[in-house]
């Protein structure tokens, strides 16, 4: 009598795998049965929570395709993210190279909202060419563009002022429809699993209502119950609040500091300078 074999379980790899987007996706994934291999720049509690729910680990930098190009051994499809940082179009060329070699059969790229050949933000600008670089390779690509990350709202160079009571941001009139880190995870898993209908499409990832800031700050309000106002802040204001924020954290050491802007700042024992 014959037996049946068992049909091979997807595999996927997902990189980031410890942060915002990436460890939701793994959860996700894992729940839906797939072979899940994340993909962490260094082993620590982040990284056995993720062995612990049955994710295969493995270290490596996505500037270095050498340790990229193993992770991607026997994966039908691959996760990419980058942060808000230089090196994005070296990764994608990596990530790309071995994608091919490895014969994956759909990369799902983070992107971005803003991507923009014309952009005057370095980010947004090689976020566009980053697109591009995935398809001259003829990996099959989905592309996500998601809005305002939602967690932004949370973190340190902001969150102290909401406890505060104000929503401070440079940001004018500007609307957007935030989204969580974890409903885009969820997203990723669902395309890392079944990413036929979109390959070669970008996908826009957004929150249900756009709305401008002033807006948030009510939303927040009835959130939290408690007043919330927004105030608008000249740009070079919240540059000069943000790089004193990084350098007094590293004060002893130099340190360059990415931000989501066309520049850099380098700290150097606590006074900072920009760069570009």
């Amino acid at each position: 009598m014959i037996q049946e074999t068992a049909p091979r379980a997807r595999s996927v790899l997902i990189t980031g795998a410890t942060g915002d987007t990436g460890r939701v996706a793994v959860k996700e994934a894992m729940e839906r049965g797939l072979t899940v291999r994340a993909l962490v720049h260094l082993t620590d509690s982040r990284s056995a929570a993720l062995e612990e729910l049955g994710a295969e680990v493995v270290t490596g930098d996505l500037l270095d395709i050498n340790t990229v190009r193993p992770a991607m051994e026997g994966a039908d499809a691959a996760y990419f993210v980058w942060p808000v940082q230089p090196g994005l179009i070296h990764a994608v060329v990596n990530f790309a190279q071995a994608a091919k070699e490895a014969r994956v059969n759909t990369v799902i790229n983070l992107s971005q909202r803003s991507a923009d050949r014309f952009s005057a933000s370095d980010s947004c600008r090689d976020s566009f060419i980053a697109e591009q670089v995935f398809g001259w390779s003829g990996v099959p690509v989905v592309h996500l563009r998601p809005t305002f990350f939602l967690e932004w709202l949370l973190y340190p160079w902001q969150l102290p002022y909401i406890q505060q009571g104000v929503l401070r941001l440079p940001v004018g009139k500007g609307r957007h429809a935030p989204i969580a880190a974890e409903d885009q995870g969820r997203a990723i898993a669902a395309l890392l699993d079944s990413p036929q209908e979109y390959v070669g499409r970008t996908v826009p990832l957004s929150g249900l209502v756009e709305m401008d800031h002033e807006q948030m700050a009510a939303e927040l309000s009835d959130a939290l119950g408690r007043r919330i106002v927004f105030q608008d802040l000249p740009i070079r204001r919240t540059f000069s609040r943000w790089k004193t924020w990084v350098c007094l954290r590293m004060p002893a050491s130099t340190s360059t500091v990415p931000w989501p802007t066309t520049r850099t700042a380098t700290c150097q024992g606590g006074t900072t300078t920009w760069n570009g």
